[in-house]
């Protein structure tokens, strides 16, 4: 497909819409389904075309793309991905120029069923397919002994490699149609450049990459993410999980699933294990963040709903729940910036829900702090 235009948006005569908006996640995701309604436009950038009506004909071109070795940004539940074949190492290469991404950091391998896992990954504990069968498609990444498909310069080096079903139907009818190509798999980190705020929507995505991706290169909208954070990260390669990042699907959510005590880490380099997300310092704005202090006129203010607004403070979002919190999370620290603010302070959520990945990404994005 390269150099050429995305086929035209209708499939056919019937005038109907046969866009893709859904969002179906596992069977024990109920609580965090819903539907998504992407725009219907296609708008020319002067370096990449942005697709805002993903039908079938689109998602196959997207597809042919990635074949190809091109990138193609997408969405899905969690956060905006940056696609490319997992198994063509130029265009993996290519990922992480566009993020300015050190290469020792491994990607996620998006697969479009369970029934690809072992195409990746080999000896696979009992208790990661209990997972996988409970929360794929859906929010959380397993981590397992890696096969031949899957290169050093996917995994850093590493011996196994993360591997994840995502829920975005967008996401998913990419996956189906890259391997109807060929296509064994989609390394994806998120959309942005290394260390800065995950994009939630195909707007962050723009502002993020406009400057850095190719005229071949595509972006596909799906509207806003359901989910707004990044997946659970699960270390499956000992005789118990560990969550190395926590995630929508929770250490609650696995302890009912397995009947036990789910580790936590609460240090990176507590483990050898290298997985996205674990530096230190990593989804910041240029804002500096506080997760303490009180904020003067004229800094921004994140909090629920239920916390006042300080006089003359710059009120960035006021979720009224954790789960619409975690949502909106990358769009307030996003809207700091947009409106030059040099300081946010924050009051974190508490629970032993999605609260506790708020808390980790707030701790990471107030690190330099």
């Amino acid at each position: 497909m390269k150099g050429r235009r995305p086929r035209p948006l209708d499939d056919g005569d019937s005038g109907r819409d046969k866009g893709i908006g859904s969002i179906k996640l596992g069977k024990t995701n109920d609580k965090i389904s819903a539907l998504i309604t992407p725009r219907f436009i296609v708008r020319e950038l002067p370096i990449m075309t942005i697709i805002s009506k993903c039908t079938a004909a689109t998602l196959k071109d997207a597809a042919s793309s990635l074949v190809a070795g091109n990138l193609v940004a997408f969405p899905t539940e969690t956060v905006y991905g940056l696609g490319a074949d997992a198994t063509n190492q130029s265009a993996v290469t290519k990922i992480y120029e566009v993020k300015g991404r050190p290469t020792n950091h491994p990607l996620i391998v998006h697969i479009a069923s369970i029934n690809k896992l072992e195409n990746w990954v080999r000896d696979i504990p009992e208790y990661a397919l209990k997972l996988a069968r409970s929360f794929w498609p859906g929010p959380m990444t397993l981590i397992l002994p890696r096969t031949d498909l899957a290169k050093d310069f996917i995994t850093g080096g590493q011996d196994n490699v993360g591997i994840r079903v995502p829920a975005h139907s967008i996401a998913l009818s990419l996956l189906k149609e890259f391997e109807a190509q060929g296509g064994y798999g989609i390394a994806a980190p998120s959309a942005n450049r290394f260390g800065k705020v995950s994009p939630t929507s195909v707007d962050d995505v723009q502002a993020e990459l406009a400057n850095y991706l190719s005229p071949t290169d595509l972006i596909l909208d799906g509207g806003l993410s359901l989910v707004g954070l990044e997946s659970t990260i699960i270390n499956c390669t000992d005789v118990t999980p560990i969550i190395l990042r926590p995630g929508a699907v929770t250490a609650s959510m696995i302890n009912d699933l397995l009947g036990i005590q789910i580790e936590m880490i609460s240090n990176a380099t507590t483990i050898e294990i290298k997985a996205s997300g674990l530096l230190d310092s990593h989804y910041s704005p240029k804002a500096q963040v506080y997760l303490s202090g009180s904020p003067s006129p004229g800094d921004g203010f994140i909090a629920l709903s239920k916390h006042p607004t300080p006089d003359g403070v710059i009120r960035l979002i006021s979720p009224k729940s954790s789960v619409e919190y975690a949502k909106n999370l990358y769009m307030g620290l996003r809207l700091a910036d947009r409106k030059k603010l040099s300081r946010v302070f924050v009051v974190a959520p508490t629970g032993d829900d999605i609260a506790v990945a708020i808390c980790d990404r707030l701790q990471k994005a107030a690190y330099k702090v």
